[in-house]
């Protein structure tokens, strides 16, 4: 029974996140032979402020210019 994570820097929408959900189900069923009735998938949305990298928050880095929590130059 495969298990799939999935984790997501912002949001999705519902019919976004079904969307993956039918094309990583079809994927296991065409690529590995899998029950599509035993593919389990979580999908996990990480809010911009809890994730970062290059040393900064995705939130901050992704802010229109002039915002008080941008790094300068970027």
């Amino acid at each position: 029974m495969p298990f799939i994570s999935i984790r997501l820097a912002g949001s999705a929408t519902k019919a976004q996140k079904a969307d993956i959900v039918a094309d990583v189900t079809r994927s296991m069923v065409e690529r590995l032979g899998k029950n599509p009735a035993a593919v389990q998938i979580v999908i996990e949305e990480v809010s911009t402020e809890n994730y970062g990298t290059g040393g900064q928050l995705i939130a901050d880095r992704d802010a229109p210019k002039g915002d008080a929590h941008a790094v300068p130059g970027q």
